[in-house]
């Protein structure tokens, strides 16, 4: 998995740094949107090496996004920081400290760094859930924050 992120960030950046280069917002908007896209479409086909019929679903991802646990005897979900509308700021529940929307509607840089997309599933699936996320969940939560308008 890591040796496809590596090549799909160099890909990624190549795109991104065309679309600045062009100096049109549209362009690069569009551009992040596919970044986002292509990597849920990557965590699909690693999907289906599991389960041949795993298909992305939008809500599935916004089930998982909403998804109530108790951590520390307090119910958390990625919404609980988020916000149930992924396309406003959060603020994390314990700092305090402001958070960036997560739809690539409203922050298109959201998901434009493979590396970084994978470092922050890593951490906070374990925070969350005390494991590793699936490829399905990844992707999952990845086309439901693609369908935020």
């Amino acid at each position: 998995m890591q040796k496809i992120s590596y090549t799909l960030l160099a890909l990624f950046s190549v795109v991104s740094l065309s679309a600045y280069a062009a100096g049109d917002l549209s362009t690069q908007f569009a551009s992040q949107f596919n970044v986002a896209k292509t990597l849920a479409t990557q965590y699909e086909q690693d999907a289906k090496k599991h389960d041949k019929d795993a298909a992305l679903s939008a809500e599935a991802g916004r089930a998982f996004y909403t998804k109530k646990v108790v951590v520390d005897g307090k119910d958390l979900s990625c919404s609980a920081c988020h916000t149930d509308d992924p396309t406003k700021a959060g603020k994390h529940v314990e700092t305090k400290k402001a958070i960036d929307p997560m739809a690539i509607s409203a922050n298109p840089d959201r998901f434009s760094d493979v590396k970084k997309v994978e470092k922050n599933f890593a951490k906070h699936c374990k925070e969350l859930y005390k494991k590793d996320c699936s490829a399905l969940d990844k992707g999952n939560f990845l086309t439901y924050l693609l369908t935020v308008k």
